[in-house]
């Protein structure tokens, strides 16, 4: 799968343009993505992700990265074996797209702030 032409708002990935927050998995996309707080991304806004269990889950913390990532979310992250890579989005797609060459990769992208 590929990210493309993300835009405060949108991203497309595989042709379908989406202008809502998303997470990407190796074999599913969950568009209307909601966090239980907002701008700061919990262990249970990832139950998909652990379900999943990529190798790398990349997050995009929004345009102008205002999404947190707490240190309990890394940590459980890590204790499952999943390496993070946290950055505004732009760059995540980007990242999502290089890792996705050679790696089981998972996105969950915050497309506006």
């Amino acid at each position: 799968m590929t990210l493309a032409n993300y835009a405060f708002g949108r991203v497309t990935l595989e042709g379908r343009t989406y202008t809502a927050d998303l997470i990407v998995l190796p074999d599913r996309v969950i568009s209307h993505w909601w966090r239980e707080e907002g701008h700061s991304l919990s262990v249970s806004d990832l139950a998909a992700v652990f379900e999943a269990a990529p190798e790398v889950l990349v997050v995009g913390t929004g345009a102008r990265g205002m999404m947190d990532v707490p240190q309990a979310t890394r940590d459980a992250l890590a204790a499952a074996g999943i390496r993070l890579v946290a950055e505004r989005t732009g760059a995540a797609c980007e990242t999502f797209n290089r890792l996705g060459a050679t790696a089981r990769v998972a996105a969950a992208l915050h497309l506006t702030c």
